[in-house]
């Protein structure tokens, strides 16, 4: 089972760090990790969402009005596909369309099929693949007329490093051609406090969802975290622009994860760190768009939220 393999490995490097000890924020996606994710969503502290959301419903004629028909499109991180909901419909309107989820989960692939079954004129193929080989698949598949549009919705790419993001993009540009389109989510810089509660809620839903990475790991690759030792933490870097969040040991402890093969000490006070969420500035999005090879045809910012969907396209080489 090389995903097994692959998480017991990420598991083994990150614990082993000298230093801060990090996990892979990927893997707080399990089942049980995507449905906690799904109540964050509701809580009212947590508005990116139905930012991204309000954005996509109002603004998803005008963002179709601007890419060359006939257009198919791929989604990196799909969910259930309630937001590109409003994508589909519009562009349906206009052309049959062929959508590609694109997700190494076959269990997302099969909610966001469901979610979606009842849009007679889309046509969703799930592509279980990596970010970029599926994007490569995609654009591999289609005809010589039709325009790819690759949508990066919530605020994915802000967890990523500011190097890392700027690469990763770069790498999705060097699968399309001229012409062919990005539409990016990016949360946007906020009060302290309002992006501290929105990863730390007083329903405990968020820390839930980091614990249950130690309680993933120890499902799936036989650890023994006792979760009742840990403590989530929401800490915000005003240097990084970003909020990060850590499970933090309450005691002096051992843990052993056999699949793993992995031993280690965790000092009281010490911290795991689990996900970076990094913030951003309505103004360095079309620098960042030139730098990954695209042009920023155009912005849309949320009144309720400071939250941007960004459409990118990309420019001639």
């Amino acid at each position: 089972m090389p995903a097994l393999l692959d998480f017991a490995r990420a598991v083994q490097d990150g614990l082993g760090k000298p230093g801060q000890k990090e996990l892979p924020s990927i893997y707080l996606y399990d089942e049980v990790g995507t449905a906690l994710f799904e109540a964050i969503t509701l809580l009212p502290e947590y508005g990116l969402t139905r930012a991204d959301e309000r954005l996509l419903r109002r603004y998803a004629p005008d963002i179709i009005e601007r890419l060359s028909p006939p257009v198919i499109v791929a989604e990196l991180g799909s969910g259930s596909g309630r937001k590109t909901r409003w994508l589909l419909e519009t562009l349906a309107r206009r052309e049959p369309v062929r959508y590609y989820p694109i997700d190494i989960s076959p269990a997302a692939l099969v909610r966001c099929e469901q979610g979606l079954s009842d849009l007679r004129t889309v046509s969703v193929v799930g592509l279980e693949a990596s970010y970029l080989d599926g994007i490569r698949h995609a654009s591999s598949i289609r005809r010589p007329d039709q325009t790819l549009l690759v949508l990066f919705l919530g605020s994915t790419i802000g967890n990523f490093e500011r190097p890392a993001a700027g690469r990763f993009l770069r790498e999705i540009r060097l699968c399309l051609l001229p012409g062919d389109a990005l539409l990016l989510g990016t949360d946007l810089e906020k009060p302290v406090d309002q992006v501290r509660l929105a990863y730390d809620d007083p329903a405990g839903v968020t820390a839930a969802f980091n614990l249950n990475l130690l309680a993933r790991i120890n499902r799936e690759l036989g650890g023994d975290f006792a979760l009742g030792h840990f403590a989530h933490e929401a800490r915000y870097n005003g240097r990084e622009r970003r909020i990060e969040m850590h499970l933090r040991s309450m005691k002096t402890q051992t843990v052993t994860i056999r699949a793993a093969d992995f031993t280690g000490r965790l000092e009281e006070g010490e911290t795991i760190w689990t996900e970076a969420c990094h913030k951003y500035r309505t103004d360095e999005i079309p620098g960042m768009a030139a730098r990954a090879g695209f042009l920023c045809e155009a912005q849309w910012v949320d009144s309720e939220w400071p939250f941007a969907e960004n459409l990118w396209i990309a420019a001639a080489p």
